[in-house]
């Protein structure tokens, strides 16, 4: 199966890389030819435009920073809703807006190809090793075509419903991940003023009621002073500003989503917008004078999950 992707960033070239690596004939594009410099060097080929990709890929694969980014290189000029015929598969991997997709979704089918939203979770550390979790909306016959790639890319694999609703699942997850972060942040604070020590700190809550996912990563990095999740405040942000409308969309009034939604924004204010999302507790810090940091913590994160998981599929 021959697979294109488009989108080479902090999630997209680790996907990419992992197809690759996987035994796919593969070609990309990015708008700068030395983002893919690696993968080139590789064995993957180069497409100078969306439209030359689709027409060389039965799967193409957008994974992108905006709902923006993903409409231009589909429908542009030399988009890739020109170079897709019947039966391709597009698997849009971007964290987006679920109505745009199922657009863009109508948009592709007309052409006699298959449309899944296919966003991913778990992290650029777990995307690097293959081991992301995958939500997949759509077609059940276009699910089961793009399985083997989506196999390839990640661990535990979620077919969620007609197209748009693994969209919709994403937003959630990403809503939670940063309401964990912000409360961690003020667990973390507390626990350094009340004169705990960190490392024994970051043992307890693993071991307690009070763990998740985001302490067992993002913690790591926040201790080692690094900060560095490959997730920027910008990122956050939009991915909030996406939750919010769907809430609002449906009558839910989501109090919490907008206090957190201004703590990220004031972080974004003092660090920048391109400031690894973990920085939301630097702002804290800086606050009431404290440097959380800790012994034992190396500069990249280390990740308990194994690197040659069994796949899971759940239909």
């Amino acid at each position: 199966m021959k697979v294109g992707v488009i989108g080479l960033g902090n999630v997209g070239g680790k996907l990419a890389a992992s197809i690759l690596r996987n035994g796919f004939e593969l070609t990309v594009h990015e708008l700068d030819r030395n983002t893919a410099a690696g993968l080139l060097e590789q064995g993957a080929a180069w497409a100078d435009t969306p439209l030359e990709l689709a027409s060389r890929a039965e799967v193409v694969i957008t994974c992108l920073p905006s709902p923006e980014a993903s409409a231009a290189v589909m429908e542009g000029d030399n988009g890739v809703l020109g170079g897709l015929g019947s039966g391709d598969v597009w698997l849009e991997m971007s964290t987006t807006h679920e109505d745009e997709v199922r657009r863009l979704g109508e948009r592709v089918t007309a052409t006699g190809a298959f449309a899944l939203d296919s966003p991913v979770s778990g992290g650029c550390h777990r995307a690097a090793t293959g081991n992301i979790s995958i939500f997949v909306g759509g077609e059940r016959a276009a699910f089961d075509r793009a399985l083997p790639v989506l196999q390839c890319m990640g661990r535990r694999i979620l077919h969620t419903g007609p197209i748009g609703s693994a969209s919709v699942l994403k937003v959630i997850t990403n809503y939670l991940a940063s309401v964990h972060l912000s409360a961690l942040g003020e667990a973390w604070v507390v626990a350094s003023k009340a004169g705990l020590d960190l490392a024994m700190t970051y043992e307890g809550i693993k071991a307690s009621s009070g763990n998740s996912f985001v302490h067992e990563t993002e913690s790591q990095i926040i201790l080692n002073g690094s900060y560095d999740i490959n997730f920027t405040l910008d990122l956050v942000l939009k991915d909030l500003g996406l939750f919010e409308g769907v809430a609002e969309r449906h009558g839910v009034p989501v109090e919490m989503a907008r206090l957190v939604r201004g703590q990220f924004a004031d972080a974004q204010q003092r660090y920048g917008e391109r400031a690894w999302s973990p920085t939301i507790v630097k702002r804290l810090e800086d606050d009431c004078g404290v440097a959380l940091r800790a012994p034992g913590f190396p500069a990249e994160l280390i990740d308990d999950e194994p690197e040659e998981p069994g796949r899971e599929v759940t239909p």
